[in-house]
């Protein structure tokens, strides 16, 4: 299986044309449906559907699809990796993470090293944790920031000092817009939207269940930037972590948070035993730095 031929069929799969995809590759439409019948021929499988209306694919075309993403992402980093000049700290660092606060600590590192190292990029991946940690273990991320502890048999951890706060963002004409903060037991009765993600979900449809039961779990979501705007429309409140929305000046909304305090503790996670490019390694042990200046 020819990494090219995989550039090719990701290019149809994203353009759902031949044509299209032929263009965007400066190739004949001849040549590429040729390419991806020897690619379907070799695997014995058809990969996509043709009609008049363009191309999609068939099941097994889209399982094809999500691996050769990953494969061709793998090789380019590999390249990149390999081409760098011994001499000079460059390339790009790749680090995934949940929607935390603790990404300023990233900011924070990169900015430190913009001066000495400006040849360094990076390479932000944002989801939950079962996909950082996916990522993570077939190479395509060199770093992850992740809420659960993570099996130190496979990672390296540094918990991180920024700790997150659980609350609700509400409308600021909500009903408890006008509390400093809240209990569990404030919410009932409310319309939620709750975070879609194994680790919080969870606990947090638990805690509301015992503490509020009476709530009505309206939506979940995976991105609070959506969140925001489902509960400026009336949708209801989001529970969520503090800093992640912009609630100052003028803004419609507001963030609450629970009383007691509710945390959430983010780690900082790496494989054992990598192979770190230069600028990897460079910006760990400036990361190292970042997070002791911050606890003192």
């Amino acid at each position: 299986m020819d990494i090219r031929v995989l550039k090719y069929f990701l290019a149809v799969a994203r353009e759902q044309s031949f044509s299209v995809a032929a263009q965007r590759l400066f190739l004949s439409q001849p040549t590429l449906s040729r390419q991806l019948s020897e690619l379907e021929s070799e695997l014995g499988k058809p990969l996509f559907i043709r009609s008049n209306k363009g191309v999609t694919l068939t099941d097994e075309g889209m399982m094809l699809r999500k691996r050769a993403e990953e494969i061709v992402e793998l090789v380019e980093k590999t390249e990149q990796e390999i081409k760098q000049s011994s001499d000079n700290i460059s390339g790009t660092v790749y680090i995934g993470a949940g929607e935390t606060y603790a990404v300023k600590l990233i900011a924070d590192t990169a900015r430190e090293l913009k001066t000495d190292y400006p040849q360094i990029q990076y390479s932000f991946f944002s989801a939950d944790g079962t996909s950082v940690l996916e990522r993570l273990d077939k190479g395509l991320l060199d770093f992850g920031l992740v809420f659960q502890q993570a099996d130190r048999t496979k990672y390296e951890s540094i918990e991180i000092p920024l700790h997150d706060i659980w609350g609700v963002l509400m409308r600021r004409d909500g009903p408890l817009a006008h509390k400093r903060s809240v209990a569990l037991k404030d919410i009932s009765g409310q319309s939620l939207l709750i975070p879609r993600q194994p680790n919080h979900s969870t606990m947090l449809s638990d805690l509301i269940s015992q503490h509020a039961p009476s709530s009505h779990i309206a939506a979940e979501y995976n991105l609070i930037y959506n969140a925001s705007v489902m509960v400026r429309e009336g949708m209801g409140c989001a529970i969520t972590l503090d800093k992640l929305i912009n609630v100052s000046g003028d803004s419609e909304l507001c963030f609450v948070p629970f009383d007691p305090p509710m945390e959430a503790v983010c780690h900082f996670i790496w494989k054992r035993y990598p192979v770190f490019t230069k600028a990897a390694s460079t910006f760990l042990e400036k990361f190292k730095s970042v997070l002791e200046k911050s606890n003192t």
